[in-house]
């Protein structure tokens, strides 16, 4: 275990309050460890550790809990752009350890965040890899990843071919974001 991670785990430790602890447990259902820290604070450990980099990242994903994975895909968000190639690698590695959605969208929203625009054709492709997945949380994944992609119209049959399997999908997960998605596109967004 690197310093780096013990100091983030301490950090956690530290910044836990009952009431993010109570609302956590409310809202992202499982049975993950969760130490209890709210978004903020997430925010300020990814900056203060984003120079731990790939290796970092892995690291952090792969100690399991709530937040940690949070501020992996936070680290990651900061620097994708630094080697893309290797980010999507690691959303390919992350894809199969998402075990609830709050982790999903954090991973499909904001961890290629600063790489969308350039690697788009790449992002797709997971997409379409994970919309037939028997694992449910990689079909919510392949929706999830698109979303943002919603606000371009030229992309939106791209995305409904996506959508169209999934729209009778048994889980509620899934369901949930094809609903999100299918606003978006009323929406005109």
């Amino acid at each position: 275990m690197s310093a780096d991670l013990q100091h983030i785990q301490k950090l956690l430790s530290e910044k836990s309050i009952p009431e993010a602890l109570a609302a956590h447990k409310k809202f992202v259902p499982g049975n993950m460890k969760i130490y209890g820290v709210r978004t903020p604070v997430l925010d300020a450990i990814a900056k203060q550790f984003k120079e731990g980099g790939f290796a970092l990242i892995k690291e952090l994903w792969d100690a399991g809990a709530l937040e940690e994975k949070l501020v992996a895909v936070k680290i990651l968000q900061k620097t994708a752009k630094n080697d893309a190639v290797q980010s999507l690698q690691l959303i390919q590695y992350f894809a199969s350890g998402i075990d609830n959605w709050a982790v999903c969208d954090a991973v499909g929203m904001q961890a290629l965040q600063t790489i969308r625009t350039t690697k788009q054709q790449e992002i797709f492709a997971l997409a379409k890899k994970y919309n037939r997945s028997k694992n449910l949380w990689e079909r919510r994944l392949s929706l999830v990843l698109v979303e943002w992609y919603t606000r371009d119209k030229t992309l939106h049959p791209e995305i409904k071919k996506l959508v169209q399997p999934l729209e009778n999908d048994a889980e509620y997960y899934v369901k949930k974001a094809v609903v999100w998605i299918n606003k978006n596109f009323a929406k005109g967004k």
